[in-house]
């Protein structure tokens, strides 16, 4: 349920601040857009980090002696 509402939460946190600056600066729609997308991404990071997928490090990259 955390995660759901992580990615849902950046999708209309980008709507609104994208639905505000078009109605400041008169861009429609193209600040909805750019700003839907950024949401979009930060909510996909958002379920990333919640979920432990991103920033964990397993220490397999790292040479081993034989």
């Amino acid at each position: 349920m955390t995660i759901s509402t992580e990615f849902v939460a950046g999708v209309i946190a980008g709507g609104v601040l994208g639905w505000i600056f078009d109605r400041m600066l008169g861009t429609k729609p193209w600040g909805l857009i750019v700003f839907l997308m950024l949401g979009f991404v930060a909510g996909v990071f958002n379920v990333m980090r919640a979920s432990g997928f991103a920033g964990a490090r397993s220490g397999r990259d790292t040479p081993r002696d034989p």
